[in-house]
């Protein structure tokens, strides 16, 4: 007689392919990592058209059974506009459609679910009153947090206290629903500190950013042809935009004064129209827009750059380009929550001149970008395969299943 699996419901905002933002990309290298082991998993998220046909195959790596709701168009402005104006915080209010809701509620209506994921803390906003299972939240950033950062970065008074609204909006909520889990998951230590002490959490656990070291595989850092520097995310994401921005015009024209011949080649979806067409001024600039593959770009730079000013949670992209042996120069921020070594994994500066000497130290002096590329591999793949990250969300999701059952009996 064999033992039934518990069941895992894991519900996600958006559909996880492509991989083409780094909250995708950890939940798929988690979800990956589950598979096969103690749950039996099934994955809930919104779908357009012939999506889950198109990503079928991709789809049975990471679940045993695919369910969905209709994925919405986006939003008009001025919808978008309105929801500045509700108690929930924009990207919450545009997470509870009825579609969504209804999917979820009809499938905890069905029963059989031991334990419910939901991805996103403003996923939760789609999480009924009561849910007869153990619950956790993944978190992948501390989102009151983002938006704070965004206030203090905006240089338009309006802007401004619009970002601060969002902020206020953001604590009561997340702080609230944080608070009805079972079980939270932080991807930092930092993180999971800002919980407890902000909203009191105390059920909040840690798994580390993980990588998948197969696919993004090591290669010496390239000595011919131009010096090039590289930028990957998603340029729909507010914090991509203005660590971009930032770059071009604060740090990139004191790279090229002292190198005249480099380029900088920025990988990522939507890129704003008025960003492009900035940056076509500059020379030595291009955009590529959504790319298939991230690789080709990341080998054929020298530098990665993290120029971030705001944002949270980590970045996975810092341990991406580390694997692929990509030296990383970041902010302070761009590599918070990353257990790395400031000089010899990456190069950190956080005003405009000391960055753009990083950089150039790198593009001019091959020896120490040997240097760090090997070191930063070394260090990532000791310490950040993504089936670590994946075992300890496991652990994590049993230790829940273990206390909501125990309460559960104890209630009974």
């Amino acid at each position: 007689m064999t033992t039934r699996k518990p069941r895992l419901l894991f519900v996600s905002p958006v559909f996880l392919f492509p991989n083409d933002a780094g909250g995708k990309i950890r939940t798929t290298n988690v979800l990956k990592g589950l598979k096969g082991g103690a749950f039996e998993l099934t994955l809930l998220a919104p779908a357009a058209g012939e999506q889950p046909q198109v990503w079928a195959e991709a789809l049975g790596t990471v679940c045993d059974e695919f369910r969905a709701w209709p994925a919405g168009s986006s939003l008009p402005r001025w919808r978008r506009a309105a929801d500045l104006l509700g108690r929930l915080p924009v990207n919450v209010a545009a997470d509870r459609r009825p579609p969504a809701v209804a999917a979820v509620q009809a499938a905890l209506a069905r029963g059989g679910f031991d334990l419910v994921v939901f991805d996103f803390v403003h996923a939760a906003v789609l999480k009924p009153a009561r849910v007869d299972a153990a619950t956790v939240c993944f978190t992948h950033n501390v989102e009151a947090e983002i938006f704070a950062r965004h206030a203090q970065q905006a240089a338009n008074p309006l802007l401004a206290a619009m970002w601060r609204s969002q902020h206020r909006k953001m604590q009561r909520f997340e702080g609230a629903v944080l608070r009805d889990f079972t079980q939270v998951v932080a991807v930092s230590e930092r993180d999971a500190q800002q919980f407890r002490q902000a909203y009191g959490l105390q059920a909040v656990s840690t798994i580390p950013t993980g990588v998948d070291l197969d696919h993004f595989a090591w290669q010496a850092p390239r000595q011919d042809g131009l010096p090039t520097v590289v930028f990957t995310g998603s340029m729909d994401w507010e914090a991509n935009k203005d660590g971009v921005r930032h770059f071009l015009d604060d740090i990139w024209p004191r790279v090229k004064a002292g190198l005249p011949e480099a380029r900088f080649v920025v990988v990522g979806r939507n890129p704003p129209p008025a960003l492009v067409e900035r940056a076509a001024a500059l020379p030595g600039v291009s955009f590529t827009g959504f790319v298939d593959d991230v690789r080709p770009h990341v080998h054929g730079a020298q530098v990665f750059v993290i120029p971030l000013r705001v944002g949270g949670g980590t970045r996975i992209k810092a341990f991406e380009a580390m694997a692929m042996g990509c030296p990383v120069v970041s902010t302070t921020l761009g590599i918070e929550g990353l257990d790395v070594e400031e000089g010899a994994h990456y190069l950190r500066a956080d005003d405009a001149a000391a960055f753009a000497a990083a950089v150039l130290r790198l593009l001019q002096q091959p020896q120490q970008c040997a240097q760090i590329s090997r070191g930063a591999r070394g260090f990532v793949e000791a310490r950040f395969g993504h089936q670590v990250a994946a075992q300890a969300f496991e652990r994590i999701c049993l230790d829940a299943l273990q206390v909501w059952r125990g309460a559960a009996r104890a209630a009974a």
